[in-house]
C-alpha cells in the first residue's frame, strides 16, 4: 500500500515518536508499505512520521546512489544498504563533520548543505524484532542520521544557517499550504 507523503507544516513531522510495543502492529507489512512508499517517491529513506504514524521506525534503500557512479566512486557503506530499524536508538555519533547538501520528500523541491558526523552507532530491532548495535559510517550514516532526526521531531531545514532558512521561508511556507509539484501523493496540513 502506498501511503501519501506528510507536508511539511504537518505537526506529527514535529513530535518526538513513540516506541513501538512488540506485537502492537504488525511491523513487516509495514515496512513493506513504507519500502513501497518510499520507491513510489523515488526516496533513499522514509520515516514513519512521514506517513502520518508518530512511531519510532524507519526504512532505507541507498543501494540506487550507487547504481549510475563508475567503480572508483561506489559508496562501500551502501552495498547492500537496504534496512528497516524499529525502535532505533542512536549511541554515539564521531567523526569529522561532512557536508552533503540533502532533501526529503516530506520538503519537495528544496535542499541544503547539512553537515553531520561521519560515523553513526545504532541500537534498532528488525522485524523479527532481533536487536543490532551496528556501526555506519559514509552516506549510509548520513541517511540514518536523517531518518532518525525524523523521529525526533527534526528536519533537515533545522541545520541550516540562518539566512539559507530566510531565504527559504516562503518556498516552505507554499509546500504547507501545498502549492508545490511532487511527483507522488500528498497530504498536506489542514
Amino acid at each position: 500500500m502506498i501511503y501519501p507523503i506528510i507536508a511539511y507544516g504537518d505537526s506529527v513531522l514535529r513530535k518526538r515518536a513513540q516506541d513501538i510495543e512488540k506485537g502492537s502492529i504488525d511491523v513487516k507489512k509495514l515496512s513493506e508499505d513504507m519500502f513501497e512508499t518510499m520507491y513510489n517517491a523515488s526516496g533513499i529513506g522514509l520515516a514513519a512520521p512521514q506517513i502520518g504514524k508518530s512511531i519510532r521506525m524507519f526504512v532505507v534503500d541507498g543501494t540506487a546512489l550507487n547504481e549510475d557512479e563508475p567503480e572508483e566512486d561506489k559508496d562501500p557503506s551502501l552495498d547492500g544498504f537496504k534496512k528497516v530499524f524499529v525502535n532505533p536508538q542512536v549511541l554515539e555519533e564521531d567523526g569529522e563533520e561532512w557536508g552533503f547538501e540533502e532533501g526529503c520528500l516530506s520538503i519537495p523541491q528544496i535542499r541544503g548543505e547539512v553537515f553531520r558526523p561521519e560515523i553513526v552507532k545504532i541500537q534498532y530491532f528488525d522485524t523479527d524484532w532481533n536487536e543490532h548495535v551496528e556501526e555506519y559510517d559514509g552516506m549510509a550514516a548520513r541517511i540514518i542520521q536523517h531518518e532518525y532526526d525524523h523521529l525526533e521531531g527534526k528536519l533537515f531545514t533545522d541545520y541550516l544557517p540562518p539566512l539559507k532558512r530566510q531565504l527559504i521561508k516562503k518556498k516552505l511556507s507554499d509546500i504547507t499550504k501545498g502549492n508545490v509539484k511532487a511527483d507522488y501523493r500528498m497530504k498536506f496540513p489542514k
